[in-house]
C-alpha cells in the first residue's frame, strides 16, 4: 500500500493548486554516458501515458533528446525538463488504488563529461534522483562524478541497474561496485529475474512476488504477477533477509521488530526505507532493462515510495541580505515568494527563457520580482511549464514547481528572484573551470556582429562556456569542457545563429604556480618635469595547497602605504596573477601578502601603486620557483582482451599512467591518468586500434606539473611573445 503521502493536502498548499506538494516529485535521471538514461526516461513517459509511442535514441525520436545535435549524435547535450503523472500502486505491483495521481517533474541529464554543468545545475534544484547504472559495466567514471554531485547537494537517490538483457550483465556485481566505489549503503528492493537473453521479468524483494512479462507484447504492458519460480526462491529470500537486516541496523522501528522476532509488515519496511533514503542513509536498488521494457514500472513506483516530496527535504538555507545571517526557506505556497534561476535558454519563438525552481510562495503571471543580486525589478510577463521542447502557458506557479519565466532580462544562472521586500540569496550552483580553448573568427565581415551576439547568448546559457579576446594576439578565444563541447558550440552557431566561423586548433588551459616562498619589490617612478608618479610596494608570496586557489591580503601597518592606495596594489597583483608570468597562463594556488612600501606626498596615485603591485608580484614570482601545471584526465578504456596490449602501448606513448586494470567478462577495463594535451583525436585512435570494438570515457582529474623537457619546449615557443610584450 502507499506509504508516501496523506490523501488530504496540508495547509501548505494554495487552494487553487491542482497537485499538492505532498504528491509532487522533482527528480533527475543521471548516469554515465550510454547507461540508458534517455531510454529509461522515454519508457517512464510511455508508461505514465504522456506519450503513446516509445522513441529510441538510435532512431533520434525520443522526447527529451529534442535538439538536432542530440538526434544526430544519439547523446544528451542539454538537460530536458518534462512532467508526467503516475497513479501509485496499492501493493507495489501496478494496481491503481487512487484516482489522484502523483505529479513527477523529471529532468533527463547528459552523461558526457563535457556537459557536466547540466548535471550540476539540475542537482542543485532537485529533491531526488534516479542513478542509472549499466548492468555490464557497473560503476563507471562519470557514474562517480554524478554521484558526488548528488552528494554535494544532499540529493536522495535510488539506483536502477539497467541493461540486464545485455551479454555479461551482472546485477550482484553492479550492486557490490556501488558499495565499494561509491560508499553507498545500497540494497536490492527489486531484482531482475534472469539475465542476458533469459531476462523474463523482475522480483519484488519486499512482497516476495515475481512480475513476468509477456514476450509477445514488446511494449511491456502485459505481465503477470506470480509466485517466484522455485529456482529463484532461495536467492529472493536471501535478498529479503539482507534487506531486513540492513534497514534494522539504521531504523529503530524495524530493529525492534527483528529483536522481538516479529514479522516486518511491507508497509512498515517501505516506510523505514523511505525515511532512510530521504536522510541519505540508504539507496534502494532496482534491476531491469529499459530497452526491453522490463522493470521500469517498478522504478516509477520506487520514485513515489522512496524519494521525497518538496515538503520532506530539509529547508533550503538562504542568506538574509537585509538583516545578515541565514534564513530557512521551507516549501509553502502561502509564504513570501522566492526561486532560483538555474538555467537560461534562448527560444526562437518566445525569446529568453529563465528556468526556475520555486522554493516558496506563489508567482502569478504579470507579477513583479526583484533580482536580489542586482537589486533590479523584473516582470514575469509569461509563465511556462516545460515539456522538453514544448511550452505550456500557465497562470501561476507554486512552491516546489520547476517552470520557466519569460520577460526577465538581466538574469544569470544562480540568481535569486524574490518578491519585493524579501531580500534573500539562495546558494547558486558551482561549476568547474574550462579545460580547453580554441581561437575562432567569422568567415566574413558580415558574420562578425552575428558571431558576437551568438557567443554572448551561448555563454549566458552555459556557465562552463567562456569567450574572451586574447590581449596579446587580438584573437577571439572560446573555452569549454572538451572537444565535443566546443564542437557543439560551433554547430549551434551555424544552425541557430547562421554564423559560419573558422576555428583554430584546440589549446590547453594550462596554469602557472610557484613552488617556494619569495619576496618581491616593485617601484614605479616617473618624472616628466611637472607632477610625477611614485608607487612602491613589497610583497611576500608562498605556495597554497593544490586546489586551494589564490588569496591576496594586506598586512600593511603604520601607514607606509596609505589606505586609499592599498586596493590599487591588490588590483595590480590580481592583474599580474591573471596574466601569468612564466608563459601567459593564469596563476593558481598561491598566497600573497602586501607587507611594506612607501609613498610620495605629491606624486603617489592609484595608477602608480597598481603598477608597483604588478612589478612586485613579477619580481617575487620569478624568485619563487615557477612551474606550469597541465590538466590531467581520468581515462577509462573498455576493450576486448586481444587489443589490451595495443591500447596500453598507445596510452604509454601519450604519457599516460596506468592506475589499475580490471578483468570483466567479455572485456578488460584499463584505468589511467593521461594529460589532456595528449588526448586530442583519441576517439579515432582507440577505434582504429581495436577495429571499432573498444570505447573510452574521460573526465577531469587534477592539475599536475608539466615535465621539464616539455616545459622547456613550450617556453621556447612562448619566449618571443613575452619579449614582444615587454
Amino acid at each position: 500500500m502507499s506509504v508516501a503521502v496523506t490523501e488530504k493536502p496540508s495547509a501548505l498548499n494554495a487552494p487553487d493548486r491542482e497537485y499538492s506538494l505532498e504528491r509532487t516529485r522533482n527528480i533527475g535521471i543521471a548516469a554515465h554516458i550510454d547507461a540508458g538514461k534517455t531510454t529509461t526516461t522515454e519508457r517512464i513517459l510511455f508508461y505514465t501515458g504522456l506519450i503513446h509511442k516509445m522513441g529510441e535514441v538510435h532512431d533520434g525520436n525520443t522526447v527529451t533528446d529534442w535538439m538536432s545535435q542530440e538526434k544526430e549524435r544519439g547523446i544528451t547535450i542539454t538537460s530536458a525538463a518534462i512532467t508526467c503523472f503516475w497513479k501509485q500502486a496499492e501493493d507495489g505491483l501496478f494496481k491503481s488504488f487512487s484516482d489522484i495521481p502523483h505529479r513527477i517533474n523529471i529532468i533527463d541529464t547528459p552523461g558526457h563529461v563535457d556537459f557536466t554543468a547540466e548535471v550540476e545545475r539540475s542537482m542543485r534544484v532537485l529533491d531526488g534522483a534516479v542513478a542509472v547504472f549499466c548492468g555490464v559495466a557497473g560503476v563507471q567514471p562519470q557514474s562517480e562524478t554524478v554521484w558526488r554531485q548528488a552528494t554535494k547537494y544532499k540529493v536522495p537517490r535510488i539506483a536502477f541497474v539497467n541493461k540486464m538483457d545485455r551479454t555479461g550483465a551482472d546485477f550482484d556485481n553492479a550492486l557490490q561496485e556501488m558499495r565499494d566505489k561509491l560508499g553507498a549503503y545500497a540494497h536490492a528492493v527489486v531484482m531482475p529475474l534472469g539475465a542476458e537473453e533469459n531476462l523474463s521479468g523482475v522480483i519484488d524483494v519486499i512482497s516476495q512476488k515475481a512480475v513476468i512479462y509477456d514476450e509477445k507484447d514488446e511494449t511491456g504492458l502485459t505481465y503477470e504477477v506470480t509466485d517466484i519460480p522455485s529456482s529463484q526462491q532461495e536467492r529472493a529470500q536471501c535478498a529479503y533477509q539482507e534487506l531486513i537486516d540492513a534497514v534494522a541496523e539504521k531504523d529503530d522501528e524495524v530493529m525492534e521488530l527483528v529483536i522481538e522476532e516479529k514479522p516486518v509488515d511491507p508497509h512498515v519496511l517501505k516506510s523505514a526505507i523511505r525515511r532512510l533514503t530521504c536522510r541519505l542513509e540508504f539507496v534502494p536498488v532496482l534491476g531491469g532493462s529499459a530497452f526491453k521494457n522490463k522493470g521500469v514500472h517498478a522504478v516509477v513506483d520506487a520514485v513515489i515510495d522512496y524519494l521525497p516530496s518538496p515538503v520532506e527535504v530539509p529547508a533550503a538555507v538562504a542568506n538574509n541580505l537585509a538583516k545578515g545571517g541565514e534564513v530557512e526557506i521551507k516549501a509553502d505556497d502561502n509564504g513570501s515568494f522566492c526561486g532560483l534561476a538555474f538555467k537560461l535558454w534562448t527560444d526562437s519563438f518566445v525569446g529568453k527563457l529563465v528556468f526556475m525552481r520555486v522554493y516558496r510562495g506563489t508567482l502569478r503571471k504579470g507579477d513583479t520580482l526583484i533580482n536580489t543580486r542586482t537589486g533590479k525589478r523584473e516582470r514575469a510577463s509569461r509563465l511556462l511549464m516545460i515539456q522538453a521542447d514544448k511550452r505550456t502557458e500557465c497562470e501561476a506557479v507554486y512552491s516546489g514547481d520547476i517552470a520557466a519565466i519569460v520577460g526577465v532580462r538581466q538574469v544569470t544562472t544562480g540568481d535569486t528572484l524574490s518578491e519585493q521586500g524579501f531580500q534573500i540569496s539562495l546558494e547558486p550552483p558551482t561549476f568547474p573551470e574550462p579545460v580547453i580553448s580554441m581561437a575562432i573568427e567569422p568567415k566574413t565581415k558580415a558574420d562578425r556582429d552575428k558571431l558576437s551576439d551568438g557567443l554572448q547568448r551561448l555563454s549566458d546559457e552555459d556557465p562552463t562556456f567562456r569567450c574572451y579576446t586574447n590581449e596579446e594576439t587580438g584573437q577571439l578565444i572560446i573555452a569549454g569542457m572538451g572537444e565535443l563541447h566546443l564542437e557543439i558550440i560551433r554547430d549551434r552557431l551555424l544552425r541557430e545563429f547562421k554564423v559560419v566561423a573558422n576555428a583554430g586548433a584546440p589549446q590547453i588551459a594550462y596554469r602557472e604556480t610557484i613552488t617556494t616562498q619569495a619576496t618581491g619589490e616593485g617601484k614605479f617612478i616617473r618624472q616628466s618635469g611637472g607632477r610625477g608618479q611614485y608607487g612602491h610596494a613589497v610583497i611576500q608570496i608562498r605556495p597554497n595547497e593544490r586546489g586551494k586557489g589564490v588569496s591576496v591580503e594586506s598586512k600593511i601597518v603604520g601607514g607606509v602605504i596609505p589606505k586609499e592606495f592599498v586596493p590599487a596594489v591588490i588590483a595590480g597583483v590580481n592583474e599580474a596573477i591573471a596574466g601569468g608570468v612564466l608563459a601567459n597562463y593564469p596563476m593558481v594556488d598561491l598566497s600573497v601578502e602586501i607587507t611594506d612600501g612607501s609613498f610620495h606626498e605629491v606624486d603617489s596615485n592609484e595608477l602608480a601603486f597598481k603598477m608597483a603591485g604588478i612589478f612586485a608580484f613579477k619580481d617575487a614570482a620569478q624568485k619563487a620557483g615557477m612551474t606550469l601545471l597541465e590538466p590531467l584526465m581520468k581515462v577509462e578504456v573498455t576493450t576486448p582482451d586481444e587489443y589490451q596490449g595495443d591500447i596500453l602501448g598507445d596510452l604509454n606513448r601519450r604519457r599516460g599512467k596506468i592506475q589499475h586494470i580490471d578483468a570483466k567478462s567479455q572485456a578488460t577495463l584499463i584505468h589511467s591518468e593521461v594529460p589532456l594535451a595528449e588526448m586530442f583525436g583519441y576517439a579515432t585512435a582507440v577505434r582504429s586500434l581495436s577495429k571499432g570494438r573498444a570505447s573510452y570515457s574521460m573526465e577531469p582529474c587534477r592539475f599536475d606539473p608539466v615535465p621539464t623537457q616539455i616545459l622547456n619546449n613550450m617556453l621556447e615557443t612562448v619566449a618571443p611573445m613575452m619579449v614582444n610584450r615587454e
